[in-house]
């Protein structure tokens, strides 16, 4: 495609946003993609949402909106759009179908954009937990209450609750059973919720991300051997009767990566420097840190930050990068120094976006995400509940 003067002029306001973190030979290459989609979504009444670990391109350039698992599956919920384009991974555009209608249609750029933690729990695997933990915690499945919706007022259960990070099939799994999604904007009030619906002497299961559900169990004060793992097809690495969560042995390959280490030697160079991580990271990661938070409470930390701070950030690289360039006068880097994207959301190229556009223009649908009806029924359930709750 051409980079020509039409071309140029129709973005050059989109590139002095990313100019410092992009040399122009680069944006030459992405900018006619850029052009051309911003006319076709507009043409076929498509919003274009973006994850916060989007590429510049893509999350300045081509967005209509952009935020953390959250909010885009508020906004999902809430646009009028017919075409709903998710650039960001696979289960964040499952959310977007089950929360939207049967009219509207949700499309996935490229199909090999997944996560590699929600593949790090599957149904029959959790199903195999679920019955095992049950019986040896002598707990009961909130399926047999009257209404699961109300705290329990007596009884000991079970309650599930998975991370947006994980399949529509986990959601529905969820949502039968009484449980709820959460993310890490919201954690916390999640598992109050899930508490109240256990009992006081029940427990919770907490899926697929182990350091979000044991970070979240620590800052609510419950007492880490309270909180065994569960290893899929191995058991629990600790006591699972009067356990108060038990978790899944999942993670995230790139929060993993943040160390304490790196933490000690950012503040030996910056002794008044700021840490602020993922609760996706490890327990001692975030125990060193100074704060953590969602995608979306890292990035109002930054900016609530008084000019010459110097921060340091552990979370994926792009997200970094940008908050970097939205603030020049912070000195803002990423806690490991050596490259840590989200492989699966470069995936996600303007190349992929504008095909699938041209394909809609062309009078064919490709790349659609589309949650079967019995499946989508459970999971709506466990994503309204979790939209009911504000924080």
């Amino acid at each position: 495609m051409e980079f020509n003067q039409e071309v140029k002029l129709a973005t050059d306001p989109i590139y002095k946003k990313i100019s410092k973190v992009m040399p122009e030979i680069e944006w030459s290459i992405h900018a006619p993609y850029i052009h051309k989609i911003n006319k076709l979504k507009k043409e076929k009444n498509a919003v274009i949402l973006a994850h916060n670990y989007q590429t510049p391109e893509i999350y300045h350039g081509i967005a209509d909106f952009s935020a953390d698992s959250l909010a885009l599956a508020v906004e999902a919920s809430k646009t009028s759009a017919d075409i709903i384009v998710m650039a960001g991974v696979h289960f964040m555009a499952e959310s977007a179908d089950i929360l939207t209608s049967d009219e509207q249609i949700v499309i996935l750029p490229n199909l090999r954009a997944g996560c590699s933690m929600a593949d790090m729990a599957t149904l029959p695997e959790v199903e195999k937990a679920w019955a095992e933990i049950l019986e040896k915690a002598n707990l009961e499945d909130p399926i047999n209450r009257e209404n699961p919706e109300l705290p329990a007022t007596d009884g000991s259960y079970l309650v599930p609750v998975t991370y947006m990070n994980s399949s529509a099939d986990l959601k529905n799994f969820v949502g039968r059973h009484g449980g709820i999604v959460c993310t890490s904007s919201n954690a916390e009030g999640i598992m109050n919720w899930a508490f109240e619906r256990a009992g006081e002497n029940g427990a919770v299961l907490f899926f697929p991300d182990q350091h979000l559900g044991r970070n979240t169990g620590l800052k609510m004060g419950i007492p880490e051997n309270k909180m065994p793992t569960w290893i899929p097809n191995f058991g629990s690495d600790g006591e699972i009767t009067g356990s108060r969560v038990i978790l899944w042995h999942g993670f995230c390959s790139v929060h993993k990566r943040f160390t304490v280490e790196q933490i000690q030697e950012f503040r030996q160079n910056n002794p008044n420097g700021v840490v602020i991580v993922h609760p996706e990271c490890p327990k001692e990661t975030v125990a060193a840190s100074d704060e953590n938070g969602s995608t979306q409470f890292i990035r109002n930390y930054v900016q609530s930050l008084e000019p010459g701070a110097k921060v340091a950030i552990g979370t994926e690289i792009n997200m970094v990068a940008r908050l970097a360039n939205e603030h020049p006068d912070k000195s803002i880097e990423c806690l490991d120094d050596k490259i840590c994207p989200c492989s699966t959301m470069y995936m996600i190229h303007p190349a992929y976006l504008l095909n699938v556009l041209e394909k809609l223009v062309e009078g064919e649908i490709v790349n659609q995400i589309s949650v079967p009806k019995e499946i989508q029924e459970g999971s709506l359930i466990a994503l309204e509940r979790m939209l009911a709750i504000k924080k």
